[in-house]
């Protein structure tokens, strides 16, 4: 056992990811959470979109742990 040896293996080449590539899933992921933003932090009042308390009351919870005042 002293003298067993570990085998040696050739790490995997990286491939970089071209930004030509990336731009679509970074849009994606930035309109996302524009909405996100928009549903846990404006949609009440004024500037609802919906109407009724509903999406009020599904993101409640998110706007007291980001800080958004609601009532």
């Amino acid at each position: 056992m002293a003298n067993s040896a570990a085998p040696t293996t050739a790490a995997p080449a990286i491939t970089p990811i071209s930004l030509s590539a990336l731009a679509p899933w970074a849009a994606f992921a930035g309109i996302l959470m524009l909405v996100l933003l928009y549903f846990v932090g404006a949609e009440q009042g004024a500037t609802a979109v919906f109407q009724g308390e509903t999406i009020h009351e599904w993101f409640h919870d998110g706007r007291h742990l980001l800080g958004f005042p609601c009532h």
